[in-house]
């Protein structure tokens, strides 16, 4: 049998209510615990670094989790990582980057409610994602949620409440697991050795726009981060009602070394800059880089990663355009 690594973090498939409202609590062996019919098809060590609403977990957790699996990556087969479901969709992805070519899976996983619930999803979905963890044909960061296998640079969290939390957003999922079976969709290729980072940028900026914005919010911004992710209606674009003072502070941003991607609000088929006055009027604000049909999750993560291996705007150009596990299409 495969040895499978599990690296506890908490969120709701921990959880417990406490009365001011619901906290992880359990921990990794009581989670194991639960589930018993995982030991029937791997051998389970388990890990808790933390054990934290996801709310909580951010760049510094990410790195922690990137450290684990390299510091244990000759000893286990594969590991699964338990994850509140809020930001999982941001530490798959950063992980993705922060793990890059990896032959072995690292599997995240959770759960709609607490492990402890008798209507929970929490014990299917940790079965699915050991099943997944333990076949010789898994590798690399993968979601596994609600019976779906989704790359971890695509996964995004699209409902609160429903046990079909996760999708993948303008890529297919790449399987499935059905009682315990894993059916493909799509081949994996395995890269013979993983490649691990050990860094990321945390100054970097989404900003939302909405009708009125005003151009003034650039001051702000240059004083406070590297990068920026501008997240613009529809295919993308700036407003022109103030002018030219979008372009003229967008192009201040830009000429002090830092980094604009442009993304957008709608879900899914990306932007499209050149399609749309207003799009191409950003394009001539300098060199912005254009998020196409990435995840915010996905751009967020990838940003933080490029920005932490070089300022340079046009080293960061070309490794942020660099295609890593079909994350920009």
């Amino acid at each position: 049998m495969k040895n499978i690594l599990m690296i506890a973090t908490g969120g709701t498939i921990a959880s417990t209510n406490t009365g001011a409202g619901l906290a992880p609590s359990f921990t990794s062996k009581e989670l194991l615990d639960f589930v018993p019919e995982i030991a029937k098809i791997c051998n389970v060590s388990q890990v808790q670094p933390f054990n934290l609403d996801s709310t909580n977990i951010y760049s510094a957790h990410w790195l922690e989790l990137a450290k684990i699996v390299e510091e244990n990556y000759e000893k286990y087969d594969g590991f699964v990582i338990t994850h509140g479901t809020d930001t999982m969709a941001y530490t798959a992805a950063a992980l993705s980057y922060l793990i890059q070519g990896s032959p072995k899976p690292v599997v995240l996983t959770g759960s709609q409610k607490s492990v402890s619930l008798r209507d929970t999803d929490a014990r299917l979905n940790l079965f699915d994602a050991f099943s997944y963890c333990a076949d010789g044909d898994a590798s690399g960061v993968r979601v596994v949620f609600d019976g779906n296998i989704i790359l971890g640079t695509r996964a995004k969290k699209t409902r609160t409440r429903s046990y079909n939390a996760f999708s993948s957003v303008d890529f297919p999922e790449i399987g499935i697991v059905r009682d315990g079976k894993i059916i493909r969709y799509l081949e994996e290729e395995k890269s013979p050795s993983p490649k691990f980072y050990h860094a990321m940028e945390n100054s970097v900026f989404v900003l939302k726009m909405i009708p009125g914005l005003r151009a003034e919010i650039f001051d702000y911004l240059s004083a406070h981060c590297e990068g920026l992710i501008l997240e613009t209606f529809g295919s993308g674009g700036i407003p022109g009602y103030d002018g030219e003072a979008f372009c003229e502070r967008l192009t201040e941003f830009l000429k002090k070394g830092k980094t604009v991607v442009v993304t957008t609000q709608v879900e899914r088929e990306g932007s499209a800059l050149q399609n749309y006055e207003v799009g191409r009027k950003l394009m001539r604000c300098g060199k912005v880089l254009e998020a196409r049909s990435m995840t915010l999750e996905a751009a967020v993560a990838k940003l933080m990663w490029c920005l932490a291996q070089t300022k340079d705007q046009d080293r960061v150009g070309t490794l942020f355009n660099r295609p890593v596990e079909h994350d920009i299409i």
